[in-house]
């Protein structure tokens, strides 16, 4: 079972720091989870591009896509690998910068009201089992921390910023994850 400790870290993710985050305006106030993926180079999965990424660290040379984006300052709280594995960037309760210009409900600048997790993964890959499994637990357990984030404040970041963004994409299936959570809720009650 995943924990969530008074450092607002969850104890069995694997700690990566990230220098990409400050201080949330209103810390009490953490109540929209949004789902991303990334792949680094695209379409292509493991390695520690991402990590490297979000620490700032990305080297321009690996990859010529690299040069792109090498010196972006950006972060999500939370990574889910292809194997289920956690990672965790940024505590819970400071502002990942993650969404950018985005809008929920019409309200705006969604990192500072929300937690962001990554999906190793593209648009039109299907996820990982374990993914969901990850995903499942921990989006239970962050709701248990932060219960502002009931389960209509879950959404994607093609939702926030439409036009702008199409992850976690197609390949996403709201509707099994959506079954999955109210199920381990259940059991977990």
């Amino acid at each position: 079972m995943l924990t969530l400790n008074n450092e607002h870290r969850v104890d069995q993710a694997q700690w990566c720091p990230s220098p990409n985050f400050n201080l949330r305006p209103d810390p009490d106030d953490i109540s929209l989870l949004v789902i991303h993926n990334i792949s680094l180079p695209p379409e292509q999965f493991g390695g520690d591009y991402i990590q490297a990424l979000f620490q700032n660290c990305l080297n321009p040379d690996d990859h010529p896509y690299f040069r792109e984006i090498h010196q972006l300052t950006v972060s999500s709280h939370f990574l889910i690998r292809r194997d289920g594995s956690l990672l965790q960037f940024v505590p819970c309760d400071r502002r990942a910068w993650h969404a950018g210009v985005s809008c929920f409900a019409g309200r705006e600048n969604c990192n500072d009201f929300s937690i962001g997790i990554e999906l190793e993964g593209a648009d039109t890959v299907p996820y990982e089992d374990a993914q969901y499994a990850t995903l499942t637990e921990l989006t239970a357990l962050l709701q248990s921390h932060y219960p502002a984030i009931d389960d209509t404040r879950i959404t994607g970041h093609e939702d926030i910023a439409p036009g702008r963004k199409t992850d976690p994409g197609p390949a996403f299936d709201w509707a099994a994850y959506r079954a999955r959570l109210t199920r381990f809720k259940e059991e977990m009650a």
